[in-house]
This record gives C-alpha cells, sequence and structure tokens, in this order.
C-alpha cells in the first residue's frame, strides 16, 4: 500500500465528504487509515468565502443589533466588528463539503478540494526533492535582511518572512536550510525555539495553597465549569521570578488572545497580588474588570492563597472574578501561559535580577513581546487581537503600546542602558 494519496483517492475522498461518510469509513473505502483521511483534510482544504459575505453583517456576531443592518459594510469601516465562525469547523470532518446549509450560509467556509489538494501536495514532494538553486549575490541579500532581525532583535525566521513577504522571495523551509548548510551569517544558536535546553531536575514541590482555599476551586471544578460555559474566556496567573528573594513579576495571560501583562512586585506574596487586582479594577472600571477577567486559572504558589480578596471588592462585597487552581507541580494544565514566558525569558534570562528594573522597564517588554506576531493568530499580533476584542483603549490604561513588526526586540538588548 502506498504511503501517498493518489489523485483518485483524493477525488474519492472529495466525493464520500459530500455524502457525509465519515473518516472510518471513507478510510475502508479507500483502504487507507482514517488518522490519514483527517491529516490529508485538515492539511490541504481551502478557505472560501460565499454566500453574501461581501455584505459584512450577514457573518458578525452582531448582526442582529448592529445600526448598518441592511446596509454595505466593508471591512475596514467597523471597530466592532466581530466574525462569527461555524463551530462545526473544530471538530470532523472540519470541513463544509457535506453540510446541507453550505449554499445559503454566510460564514466562512473550509472545503476540501481534491484538484487543490493533489496540486499543493505535489509542489511540496517536489521542492523537497529538489536542491537549492541560489546564488551569491541572493545570500547576501538575505543575510543583509535576516541578521539584524535574527541576531540582533531576537526575532524568529517565520516572524521575519511574514513582516517582509514582499522582500523575501523563498519560503522558511529554505531559509531553514540555508542556515542548516552554512551559507547564512545565522547559526542554529541563533533561533530561540530551535535551541534545545537541558531536561529540568524534577523537584518535589511543598503544597502551598491552604486547602480551604480549594474548595471549589479545584482543576476538576474548573473543567466542569468550562464543560457548562464553553465559550467563557480563560485568563491564566503565574510568577516569574528573577534574583531569588528579588522583585518578582506577576504575568496575566489572556488565553483568547495570547497576550500577556506583567507587574512588577517588591516580593511574592498575596498582598502584592490583591493590590494589583484591586488597582487594575481602578483603571479599568468594574463592568471592563468583569468582562476580561470571568475566571483565572492559577498555580498552587503561596501568593495566591487568597483567592476571596481577588473575587471580590472587599469595599463593596461586589464579586468580580472567580479563580481556579491547577493541581500540584501540572505547569501544562495552563500551558498557553508557559510558552508565553518563553518569549519574556528572551529578555529577562533566567537568573537575571529585577531589582534595577521599573514597572516602565516591564512594560516596554510586554509591548515588544505582544506585538510578536503569532502563527496560531494567523500571522497577527496579541496586541491587534486584544484590541479588537477589548478597544485599543483599554490597552492605553494598561500602558502597552504597539511596536513596529520590524522594530520588535525579544533580545537582552531591549534593555541595555
Amino acid at each position: 500500500m502506498s504511503k501517498h494519496l493518489s489523485l483518485d483517492e483524493r477525488l474519492d475522498i472529495e466525493k464520500y465528504l459530500s455524502q457525509n461518510k465519515s473518516f472510518k469509513e471513507i478510510g475502508k473505502l479507500i483502504d487507507k487509515n482514517c488518522t490519514t483521511i483527517s491529516r490529508e483534510i485538515r492539511s490541504h482544504y481551502t478557505v472560501k468565502n460565499t454566500g453574501g459575505i461581501g455584505r459584512r453583517f450577514n457573518n458578525c456576531i452582531y448582526r442582529a443589533t448592529c445600526p448598518n443592518r441592511g446596509r454595505a459594510c466593508t471591512l475596514n469601516n467597523c471597530t466592532e466588528f466581530k466574525e462569527e465562525k461555524c463551530p462545526l469547523l473544530n471538530k470532523p470532518p472540519y470541513v463544509c463539503n457535506g453540510c446541507s446549509k453550505k449554499s445559503r450560509c454566510t460564514l466562512t467556509k473550509h472545503i476540501y478540494d481534491a484538484i487543490y489538494s493533489y496540486k499543493e501536495y505535489s509542489d511540496t514532494l517536489s521542492e523537497t526533492r529538489e536542491g537549492l538553486l541560489i546564488d551569491k549575490d541572493e545570500i547576501d541579500y538575505l543575510n543583509n535582511l535576516l541578521v539584524p532581525l535574527i541576531k540582533n532583535q531576537g526575532q524568529s525566521i517565520h516572524q521575519a518572512v511574514i513582516n517582509n513577504k514582499n522582500k523575501i522571495m523563498c519560503s522558511e523551509k529554505t531559509i531553514y536550510k540555508l542556515i542548516d548548510l552554512g551559507l547564512l551569517k545565522i547559526k542554529n544558536i541563533d533561533l530561540p525555539r530551535k535551541v534545545r535546553y537541558r531536561k529540568r531536575r524534577k523537584n518535589v514541590k511543598v503544597y502551598k495553597v491552604d486547602k480551604h482555599c480549594l474548595e471549589g476551586r479545584t482543576y476538576e471544578d474548573y473543567l466542569n465549569y468550562i464543560k457548562e460555559h464553553p465559550d467563557t474566556p480563560v485568563v491564566q496567573m503565574d510568577s516569574v521570578e528573577g534574583r531569588k528573594g528579588g522583585k518578582v513579576l506577576l504575568t496575566i495571560h489572556f488565553v483568547n488572545c495570547s497576550l500577556m501583562l506583567a507587574f512588577l512586585r517588591e516580593h511574592n506574596d498575596a498582598q502584592s497580588v490583591i493590590d494589583i487586582f484591586n488597582e487594575l479594577e481602578k483603571i479599568l472600571g468594574i463592568e471592563k474588570f468583569k468582562e476580561m477577567f470571568v475566571i483565572i486559572l492559577t498555580d498552587n504558589g503561596s501568593e495566591f492563597s487568597n483567592p476571596k480578596e481577588i473575587e471580590f471588592n472587599m469595599e463593596t462585597g461586589e464579586q468580580r472574578t472567580k479563580i481556579f487552581y491547577c493541581h500540584p507541580s501540572s505547569p501544562n494544565e495552563k500551558g498557553s501561559c508557559e510558552v508565553n514566558h518563553e518569549l519574556i525569558r528572551r529578555i529577562l534570562p533566567k537568573g537575571t535580577s529585577f531589582d534595577n528594573l521599573t514597572q516602565e522597564d516591564i512594560n516596554m517588554v510586554m509591548s515588544h513581546v505582544n506585538s510578536y506576531k503569532r502563527k496560531k493568530l494567523n500571522d497577527k499580533s496579541p496586541y491587534f487581537v486584544f484590541s479588537s476584542i477589548y478597544g485599543k483603549d483599554t490597552l492605553d490604561k494598561l500602558e502597552i503600546k504597539e511596536i513596529n513588526p520590524n522594530d520588535v526586540n525579544l533580545s537582552e538588548k531591549l534593555l541595555k542602558r
């Protein structure tokens, strides 16, 4: 059995998808594993905008209450626009081929097209089998463009390519090949995500949170809450240490847009965390605070051991958020927060003292981190996505600024004075 799908097999997949057959059924019919079918569809579907999508209010979640309803609306003239996405695209079959509402649906569609898939696959296969065809002038051009961004400013290859796509006329894969062959002045050690760190020693953590805090706030309670309220925006909270016993950061990560806030604290204690949330309520106002901080997931550090004073405004008695705790020694349960810490650590490596830093320094660090475009956000920055959800004025109040893509600096040089 060939491990590659032929054009005929792809045409069969397209036909069976339109008949609403499952991946398992399709696999049996064409003698392939169902995971092969799933991977093929998720890798090679096309995105199509049909069914009146030119009228913007048709696929906006606010269309029922929009004052522009019934008028033409373009993608550039409405700051409140938020695209409605079909939830069915998040589960098998991931495409709209067999959907009975396809012809009249105005939402963005994912379509599996056998001809397109086979051509895309053939081009990729051909590219991987060919050698590199590049001359010295092109090498010099890439060095002049990429070296300042990657070596001096700590950007990734993906970031550099998407911000200069009209200047770099080759793929990310080709650039990685050139680096591996030693043709560029960039080495693998200069690529933050390609360097492999030593495996951490396993330390037994002390269970720091008072067990009474966990009543109704365990990770199981969190999962049950999310199951009952699946559209709830989640905020993850953690601490980032500098020198032992010195200043420490409180990080607040908005999972829906990957934006992270960081606040400098003199000591890693519970009162400093409570003070920050009280100050955030004053800056944002209670309604905006409650909109942004519906639920918070954090770990078992002693600095988070007084959940009630974070959850409630102690002067008015009004509940403003809800805290849940991960299992002890389980950073993977708030993984997106941990991943974002990697970007902070590029600027402030482990062991760096925060004692000489100010909140203005930290705001600058987070402005660069939040302006760094992410592949999972369709090459948009967390700053852009957050501002489209909560408003740019909110970021202004939090003193987070947008940095020009080519000026984003995720290296230690950012804070060198």
